[in-house]
């Protein structure tokens, strides 16, 4: 059969990357293909999972064959879903050994090397998880609706707010204010029909703006991000109190949101250590936490 080989899959909506290594953890292969998103269907997922497998295989110069070989670590959008992790991990994929977890799992094993820690993501949605003692535990992520406090989706949506409520003079009107409402042409009514099917990313596009402006000192600006921040603290004291004694800020508004949380957290934050697929590849060995 040959020495085992270690495979790492990263899937999210829109991609799909493996990575692929031998016995002493040599990057011998690396490949992508479509979506992986448990919740978009197995018949989807599964697909894209093995088709980007095959691929590390083949710039490894293995054949197809070689699965048999293979312990998969599957960091998968939707594994937090029990039933939907079930499933992936019964597929016949023809591996020797499959773990499944989501994708914040494999996120925070990467972040820390393996070892007990958190993760927040702040990017267009938001989302923390704790691993202590090998047991996860997951905070927030439940959508834009309901939840992601902190997020581009919801930042931008409250900045859209406050450039209405400047145009019936129920709030100040400042440059991101203004600058919102031209994105509108100046036309509320166009900015209601927008809102009716506007998604996470499209409020997130104001984003950029909003801490910009925030830095210059814009009143509106400042009000939206501290908000944010405020969000921020409630759910890092939170994956404290579970146990996290080091957490990795991650995702696109890690950066911007540093500046504004308090000093209190300089020894706690740190970077983190390695991407998803490191996570994925030591969940493949390690196998999914509880």
């Amino acid at each position: 059969m040959g020495e085992p080989l270690f495979l790492g899959i990263d899937g999210g909506g829109t991609t799909c990357r493996a990575r692929l290594t031998d016995a002493g953890g040599r990057l011998i292969g690396e490949a992508a293909d479509g979506s992986a998103n448990l919740t978009l269907g197995i018949d989807r997922a599964a697909p894209a999972i093995a088709a980007a497998a095959d691929a590390a295989l083949r710039t490894a110069g293995l054949s197809d064959d070689a699965r048999g070989r293979v312990h998969a670590g599957l960091g998968l959008a939707g594994a937090n879903v029990p039933a939907f992790a079930a499933a992936i991990a019964a597929y016949p994929f023809g591996f020797a050994e499959v773990a499944v977890a989501s994708d914040a799992v494999i996120a925070c094993l990467g972040a820390h090397g393996g070892a007990d820690g958190a993760i927040l993501i702040l990017g267009t949605g938001s989302q923390g998880l704790a691993l202590v003692n090998g047991h996860g535990t997951a905070i927030g992520g439940w959508g834009f609706a309901l939840s992601d406090d902190a997020s581009g989706a919801i930042l931008g949506r409250s900045a859209a707010r406050a450039a209405l409520l400047a145009v019936d003079g129920l709030g100040p009107s400042t440059a991101l204010t203004k600058l919102i409402m031209h994105h509108f042409d100046d036309d509320p009514e166009q900015a209601v029909v927008w809102g009716r099917s506007a998604t996470p990313r499209d409020y997130g596009r104001f984003v950029p703006d909003i801490f910009a402006l925030a830095v210059q000192g814009d009143e509106v600006a400042l009000a939206v991000v501290r908000e944010g921040a405020a969000s921020v603290v409630i759910m890092l004291d939170r994956l404290m109190a579970l146990g996290a004694e080091h957490i990795a800020l991650m995702g696109g508004l890690a950066g911007p949101y540093r500046p504004f949380l308090p000093a209190r957290y300089d020894a706690v934050l740190v970077e983190p250590q390695g991407d998803a697929l490191a996570g994925a590849l030591t969940l493949a060995r390690q196998g999914a936490p509880q």
